[in-house]
């Protein structure tokens, strides 16, 4: 069964932070924050953004990206980033891997992201846009790899018949 994992690296905006949350509580995904964090959990934004979701987050908080390395030394983390030569369809995501993103303001460093080249990778986008929101950037991915590994743990069969056209 897949429990995936998004990596929040450094996030800075409290309202992306919340809706990640909630995706992931939607989907049964883990969410790793890695300090500092540009805001407090406890924060009004990211708990009406989580909105009554929040207390159900499997979330795990990290000192710094050493403390996470630390911990999850054999994670498969895939880096998104807008520098990636692959795009995030062109990579098959493992159940137990990571998806890692950062910070809203500068993404996730060189210094890591020279380190992963082959687990690199990029929503595409045209013209000269600089980057996409996170938190719709995190649901892009995380329902790729879901696809990928077949929505194996979330309600399918069954929950059409309560659709009414």
């Amino acid at each position: 069964m897949a429990q995936l994992n998004v990596v929040l690296f450094e996030p800075e905006i409290p309202a992306n932070t919340g809706n990640i949350g909630r995706t992931c509580v939607a989907t049964n995904t883990r969410l790793h924050l890695i300090e500092p964090l540009g805001f407090r959990l406890n924060d009004k934004t990211v708990k009406r953004a989580g909105m009554d979701y929040w207390q159900d987050l499997d979330v795990i908080r990290y000192d710094d990206w050493d403390d996470f390395c630390e911990k999850n030394p054999d994670a498969k983390i895939y880096m998104a980033t807008t520098k990636a030569k692959h795009t995030y369809t062109e990579v098959e995501f493992e159940p137990d891997c990571y998806i890692m993103f950062g910070k809203e303001s500068a993404g996730i460093p060189e210094e890591i992201l020279v380190q992963h080249p082959d687990t690199s990778i990029r929503i595409p986008m045209v013209g000269e846009t600089r980057s996409l929101n996170l938190s719709n950037s995190v649901a892009i991915v995380l329902y790729e790899a879901l696809r990928q590994n077949n929505f194996d743990h979330m309600k399918l069969e069954g929950d059409l018949h309560r659709l009414h056209w």
